[in-house]
């Protein structure tokens, strides 16, 4: 028991996830998420995935674990500043993209195919709301 609290203390604990860390990841989502997805949604290539992760990391079902590296994940996608700007043309949201696919990559297990299904649900419904036909 005394070395796991001297392990803990000098950072050399293998931890799971780091609880305040996601506490603030899940505040800064759910302040900005909505509002950078609206902004930015035409650009981004990998919507379908971020959606799919957004759905898995709410899901009451999703271990905490895997909650934890997408809210990570979702986070530095709402981060206004980050590696590359995203209003770099063609490269802007590449470190979101790979930052969002090596989570996936690594919770790939715990992303439903009802996170998927109505992650494209959405994207249908935003397609036909603004008036362009959905695609298959």
């Amino acid at each position: 028991m005394a070395s796991d609290a001297r392990a803990v203390a000098t950072s050399t604990a293998v931890v799971p996830y780091d609880p305040v860390k996601f506490e603030r990841d899940q505040a800064q989502v759910s302040r900005g998420f909505w509002t950078k997805l609206r902004r930015v949604a035409g650009k981004l290539p990998f919507l379908d995935m971020l959606l799919a992760a957004y759905y898995c990391a709410l899901d009451p079902a999703t271990p905490l674990r895997a909650k934890a590296t997408l809210m990570g994940a979702l986070a530095y996608f709402v981060l206004p500043v980050d590696l590359i700007p995203d209003f770099l043309t063609g490269i802007g949201f590449v470190d979101d993209g790979t930052v969002l696919y090596a989570a996936i990559r690594a919770v790939t297990e715990h992303i439903k195919p009802a996170h998927r299904e109505r992650a494209k649900e959405l994207i249908q419904r935003k397609l036909v709301d603004a008036g362009k036909p959905p695609t298959a």
